[in-house]
């Protein structure tokens, strides 16, 4: 008959090897290897950065370090050494963060010449960085990249044009609502969205026809209840409006709602 076994004995002078660990107790963290200590290359002063990000035996993690401390205090002679990273699959993200807040024109100019180097996810990122800096000088470019084949491309381009703005952009978007398919789609009305919010200040009239585009039952449902909301809280059309009136919201829902969320006052 199989005898059970014996049941195992805790090792000399301490607990056993499965005992559990008294809780609240945690192993100390693993030392950080020299060559991936962030807070020397931190202290560095903007030309040992630059001169680090330039230095081709500097390694990724010094590079990246280096960028990200330049954003802070990055001048126009760190501008080039970190344009020359926005192909590098892994330092393009560093290089655009280092030089998306520098004020230098000089910024523009490169990433304009980086667009029709790049592809893919580092095409994105340099027409999201563009869009953020509110570039005009990009918009005729970024108009052609809204047609891409990559619809990734397609929507950050969409979106950028929507944050630079004004009524080319305006114009743009307007003709991409008419021919986008799924997946950009919902991309060009929220950059539509965007645009007419922008017009708004400059050029009310222009500004309510676009809102009232994208109020259409075509559009993506988020966007049009945004639209909606700003047309009935608008009032009449303005003088010079190409529309006839606001379309309402509609459902029960809307029809029951006195909190204004959707532009309607309240009675009283």
């Amino acid at each position: 008959m199989p005898q059970n076994p014996a049941p195992q004995q805790p090792p000399a002078g301490g607990p056993p090897a499965d005992a559990p660990k008294p809780r609240g107790q945690r192993q100390p963290p693993p030392p950080i290897p020299p060559e991936f200590q962030a807070l020397p290359i931190w202290t560095k002063k903007p030309p040992e950065l630059v001169a680090m990000v330039k230095d081709p035996n500097s390694t990724v993690f010094q590079k990246a370090i280096a960028c990200k401390k330049l954003a802070f205090v990055g001048g126009r002679d760190a501008i080039q050494p970190m344009a020359a990273l926005l192909d590098h699959p892994q330092l393009s993200c560093y290089a655009r963060f280092g030089l998306e807040p520098n004020p230098d024109p000089l910024v523009d100019e490169v990433l304009r010449a980086a667009l029709p180097k790049l592809k893919g996810k580092l095409l994105t990122g340099v027409i999201t960085t563009i869009g953020m800096r509110k570039d005009a000088r990009a918009l005729d470019a970024l108009v052609k990249l809204m047609d891409d084949s990559d619809p990734m491309v397609a929507g950050a381009a969409s979106a950028a044009v929507g944050q630079i703005g004004g009524l080319n952009a305006a114009k743009a978007l307007q003709a991409a609502l008419a021919k986008t398919q799924s997946p950009v789609f919902p991309v060009v009305a929220r950059a539509c969205l965007l645009c007419a919010e922008g017009l708004m200040p400059a050029n009310r009239a222009r500004g309510l026809d676009l809102y009232t585009q994208l109020s259409a039952t075509t559009m993506p449902e988020p966007v049009r209840r945004a639209a909606l909301r700003v047309l009935n809280a608008a009032g009449p059309p303005p003088p010079g409006s190409t529309s006839k009136r606001w379309p309402p919201p509609t459902g029960e829902a809307a029809e029951k709602d006195t909190s204004g969320f959707l532009g309607r006052r309240p009675p009283g």
